[in-house]
């Protein structure tokens, strides 16, 4: 969830929906940075502020994972400066891993970015989120994974995210995770449950994404219900919206939220 960009209400409400603790990914923040200071003021921002705010507003536990965004990654000498200080972040005490980070047009910039930041995580052991394009989504999730491959990178320490019907088949070729980003858009929770339905639920798992556009934080929650009033077992859902992305996130050793 990229909570920097809700209200307070929005950590009320999710916890009264269940929501215990969240892992916030650095993204974009609605327009292209234009100072690699914005990129380390917005990181301060969302390790410790939102961190604190998380807690005070609603008793959450929240946690970052750092990275440039592909979209930026097109800014050559800007996202130099970024991934050269990206490092010190990743020690930070409740930064989780590296994310997001994958292609956005598809360019040598961004692919550059990403296997580098992909090796950062590497030489930590930190988890990864990758993000899918927009557009062309099936071509640029068959070259992320090729990226992945050539990178000879931990394929079980990465979430493939923001799946569809049309990339399913593609990531599942690899050892990574598999996410679903419920988000007006990219894929509702129906077609989410009918893929889950077709595929199972191992190494599957289910996000918002909760940005300024029209989105909903308590997507997950909602989806939850929509699985339980469709007849699921109450322990495969709870595989899908909780144990799955617990046991992917607790490979990071800064992850610490208890059961």
């Amino acid at each position: 969830m990229h909570m920097v960009s809700r209200s307070t209400d929005d950590y009320e409400q999710a916890r009264r929906s269940g929501i215990e603790c969240c892992i916030e990914p650095a993204f974009w923040s609605g327009t292209d940075k234009q100072h690699a200071e914005s990129f380390f003021d917005y990181f301060e921002q969302i390790i410790d502020f939102e961190t604190e705010r998380a807690q005070r507003a609603a008793g959450v536990d929240h946690y970052v994972t750092i990275a440039l965004e592909p979209k930026e990654a097109n800014y050559p000498e800007m996202a130099e400066r970024v991934m050269d200080r990206i490092p010190e972040y990743l020690d930070r005490d409740n930064v989780v891993g590296v994310g997001e980070i994958g292609l956005d047009q598809g360019t040598e910039a961004e692919e550059a970015a990403f296997r580098r930041q992909l090796q950062m995580a590497e030489e930590r052991e930190l988890p990864v989120i990758v993000h899918t394009p927009h557009t062309d989504k099936p071509a640029g999730t068959e070259r992320l994974v090729e990226l992945i491959q050539d990178e000879d990178v931990t394929e079980e320490r990465i979430v493939i995210d923001h799946n569809t019907e049309n990339t399913i088949d593609i990531s599942l070729q690899t050892d990574c995770w598999v996410g679903f980003t419920l988000y007006p858009g990219k894929i509702d929770a129906e077609t989410t449950i009918d893929l889950l339905e077709a595929y199972g639920t191992e190494k599957m798992l289910l996000n918002s994404a909760a940005d300024w556009d029209p989105s909903d934080p308590l997507a997950v929650p909602k989806a939850r219900d929509k699985m339980l009033d469709r007849g699921w077992d109450r322990e495969e859902v709870r595989q899908v919206v909780f144990d799955n992305p617990y046991e992917f996130f607790s490979q990071s050793p800064n992850f610490e939220y208890e059961l």
